[in-house]
C-alpha cells in the first residue's frame, strides 16, 4: 500500500485546519506546533491544497489559511489527490508488469483493493472526520445513509469489522 506520509499529513492538517478556524484563519505554525509537522513541509502541502481549491490563503496581519469550501463537500479522497499522492495496492503503479515485465497473478485483486479504497475515501467527508473529532466517536462511516455499512470500531490496538445500522435520520 503506497499511502505515505504525505496524504496521511495532508489529512491531519485539513482537519487541524477545519477544527481551528472558527473565528480567523489558521496559521500554519499553529498547525506545524500541534500536530508535530514540519513548517516547511506544511507549506509545501497547502501550496498544493491551493492549487486544488481546497483551501484559501488569507494575507496580512491575523492571515493564514481557511477552508475554502464546505466540509461537507470535500473528501478525504480530494485531500490526497490534491497532494498528488496515489493510492495504490499494486506493485507495477497500475502498468501490469509486475511479474517480469507482465502483468501478476494477483493483479486484479490488488487493482480491486485500490478502487474499495479510493470508494472508501471519497465517502468519508472532512466533515465526517470533524464531526468524530468532536464527539469522540472512534467509528468514521462511509456510504449511503440508508444502506446497512462495514466500519471499523476501535477498541485496543486491534480493528475489529462491525456490522453496524445506519443511524435514523
Amino acid at each position: 500500500m503506497r499511502l505515505t506520509t504525505k496524504g496521511r499529513f495532508a489529512v491531519t492538517a485539513m482537519l487541524d485546519l477545519a477544527l481551528n478556524e472558527v473565528d480567523k484563519p489558521v496559521t500554519l505554525a499553529g498547525i506545524s506546533e500541534r500536530q508535530g509537522i514540519s513548517l516547511s513541509y506544511l507549506e509545501q502541502l497547502f501550496s498544493r491544497l491551493r492549487r486544488g481549491g481546497l483551501v484559501k490563503s488569507v494575507r496580512g496581519p491575523g492571515g493564514g489559511y481557511r477552508i475554502a469550501k464546505q466540509h461537507s463537500e470535500i473528501s478525504v479522497s480530494q485531500i490526497i489527490s490534491a497532494v498528488d499522492e496515489l493510492i495504490d495496492a499494486t506493485n507495477c503503479g497500475g502498468e501490469e508488469n509486475c511479474h517480469e515485465e507482465r502483468r501478476c497473478m494477483t493483479h486484479d485483486l490488488w487493482s480491486s483493493l485500490n478502487l474499495k479504497i479510493l470508494e472508501y475515501l471519497s465517502g468519508v467527508s472532512l466533515a465526517d472526520l470533524v464531526k468524530s473529532q468532536l464527539e469522540g466517536t472512534k467509528n468514521i462511516f462511509a456510504g449511503r445513509p440508508d444502506m446497512k455499512i462495514q466500519c471499523v470500531q476501535i477498541e485496543s490496538k486491534k480493528a475489529q469489522p462491525k456490522q453496524v445500522e445506519p443511524a435514523a435520520a
